[in-house]
Order: C-alpha cells, then sequence, then structure tokens
C-alpha cells in the first residue's frame, strides 16, 4: 500500500485528507500523540500506537508526549505516582516498536512563561461551554467537572503548538480538543494540524474497555493470560461490534503478515488468512467457529506481544 492508505487505514476520519495529502508530499512533517501516565498500557491505547508506527515508517517525525501534567489535571493520582507510571509506559511503548522517536514528559514542554503565556491567551476565547463539551468523552467525573480539567483541552492545544508539529493522533475522544486547536491555534501564528482519528475499541466484554472493569488486555499480561482472556472473551456471530474481530483488525493483522485458524481435519482442517478482509468475510458466513477464532486471536496476540514483556521485564 501507498503512504496514504498506510496512514488512513484503521481509522475513523482524517481531518482533512486533502491537508494529509499535501503533507505527505513534504520532506519534512512532524506527529505526536499524547497518553496520560494513569496504569497498564493496553489494547486501547494500541490502537494510536500502531498509527504512529504507521506514520513513522512513512517518513514522519514521531513525538510521544508523555502528559504528567494532563494526568494530574484529570485526577489520575499525584505526581509522584504519575512521574513514575511515566517512565514505565516509555518502556512499554519502546517494547511497541516506538523507538528512535522523541519522548517528552509534559512537565518539562509545559512549566515555562511562553507556554503558559499561550495557554491563557487561548484561554481568552474559549467559552466555558466549549471546553466543557470538549472535556464529555476524555475527563473523569465530569458531572461535577473541576477547573482544572477545563484547563486541560487548552492545554493540549497549546502542547500542538509548542511541539512544533503538522498533525496529532487521537482516539476518536479526542475529536472535540483537536478541532479548538485547528480553529484557534491559527490565530497565534501556529498551523492548524492535521487530524488523524482512530476508533475506541470495545473491552473484551463487548463493553466499553475501561481499567476499572478489567476487560482489557494488557501488552504486560503472560501468554497464558492472553490466550485465557481471549477463550473468555465476548465473541457473536455478527460482525459489528465483536471486540475479537477488532483484535485482529486493528492490532493482529498490522503486526503480522498473515494468520492461521488450526483446527482438526473433521472440522474443515486449518485456514489460512492474509488479510483481515478475507478472515471477516469467512465469519460473517459462519465458515470459522468462535471457539476456533478466539483460539487464534490468543495464540497471534500472545505472539504480537511476547518482545514487549521481554524488553521491559
Amino acid at each position: 500500500m501507498d503512504a496514504y492508505e498506510r496512514v488512513c487505514r484503521n481509522t475513523v476520519e482524517i481531518i482533512t485528507e486533502d491537508d494529509l495529502q499535501a503533507l505527505l508530499a513534504q520532506p519534512q512533517k512532524k506527529v505526536y500523540a499524547g497518553y496520560e501516565p494513569s496504569g497498564e498500557i493496553h489494547l486501547g491505547h494500541l490502537v494510536t500506537i500502531n498509527k504512529l508506527v504507521d506514520l513513522q515508517v512513512v517518513g514522519f517525525e514521531v513525538t510521544v508526549l508523555l502528559a504528567d501534567l494532563h494526568a494530574f489535571l484529570n485526577r489520575k493520582g499525584t505526581m509522584e505516582k504519575v512521574h513514575e507510571l511515566a517512565e514505565y509506559n516509555r518502556r512499554c511503548f519502546e517494547g511497541l516498536g516506538l523507538k528512535n522517536v522523541r519522548y517528552v514528559l509534559g512537565s518539562d514542554l509545559q512549566l515555562n512563561r511562553e507556554y503558559e503565556l499561550l495557554v491563557l491567551q487561548l484561554s481568552q476565547q474559549i467559552t466555558l461551554n466549549r471546553a466543557t463539551r470538549s472535556m464529555d468523552e476524555v475527563g473523569r467525573q465530569m458531572d461535577h467537572p473541576t477547573v482544572s480539567q477545563m484547563v486541560y483541552p487548552i492545554m493540549q492545544m497549546a502542547d500542538i503548538a509548542m511541539l512544533g508539529v503538522d498533525a496529532a493522533v487521537g482516539g476518536i475522544d479526542q475529536r472535540k480538543i483537536h478541532m479548538l486547536a485547528r480553529e484557534h491555534l491559527v490565530n497565534f501564528g501556529y498551523k492548524a494540524p492535521v487530524c488523524i482519528h482512530t476508533p475506541i475499541l470495545n473491552g473484551l466484554d463487548g463493553k466499553k474497555m475501561s481499567s476499572s472493569q478489567g476487560n482489557y488486555i494488557s501488552v504486560a499480561d503472560s501468554e497464558e493470560d492472553i490466550k485465557k482472556k481471549c477463550q473468555k472473551a465476548f465473541c457473536p456471530p455478527e460482525i459489528a461490534e465483536n471486540p475479537i474481530l477488532q483484535i485482529f483488525q486493528h492490532h493482529i493483522f498490522p503486526r503480522l503478515p498473515g494468520i492461521t485458524i488450526r483446527r482438526p481435519e473433521k472440522f474443515g482442517g486449518d485456514r489460512e488468512f492474509a488479510n483481515y478482509t478475507e478472515l471477516e468475510a469467512a465469519y460473517g458466513k459462519a465458515e470459522i467457529h468462535p471457539l476456533d477464532l478466539k483460539k487464534a486471536c490468543g495464540e497471534s496476540l500472545a505472539e504480537i506481544l511476547a518482545p514487549v514483556r521481554e524488553y521491559i521485564s
């Protein structure tokens, strides 16, 4: 696939596609994604990590922001706790393939005069209502938002400006914050970033993925745990909202050249698939049993995550 196809695969939207095409033609291009240090790195994070790997392959300089101050503002723990998690998260990202990229600790970037002045300038342009709405899908306990959570999206806009990047990667839940950045950064002489949005995947139970619910697979899980979790996962006959198929589409096929569904001859024998489209079509025709699909998912995912466990151990 060409560079444009690689960047666009497994995304929800690109804002805008024309801007992306123009950016790809540039000899130098920079992209970033920010992560709150708030616990285990799991398959939810891996969606954007895979996209950063794609972007690095097609020539982007990648920056990963370890957003310790954002985590603190969003009630994710003390500064001491998030600092400790930031270093652990960095090791996980490296183990997942994000090497030879720039890692920036949020507090190193954000606690200076130029940055803080830009935050204050942006805050004069953004209404409290828009700041609140931009945090609806990102913030914790938004029934009773704090002032710190209203600062959060404005700082994220300033991050884009101060990091000097051309594009921002995030889940679709980041869309409202990115739209604020595109609208307002130009007023202060900064470019409007290309925004690359990835989907929010289901947890293993088919519901929203959540650390508190334990319905996720961590990149640090053992091979045995990964396989057990996949075997217990929700896997309906339908394709839509199927968490096991989502893992194949967004995690396994981007990293493996193909997969094999292993089964006895009396059940049809082994089936090999070179891409996700073929697998989805076969499953949709009931040619693959859910139990066989889940077994192959666990085996493939354990293979993909094995280097991470070795790297961070």
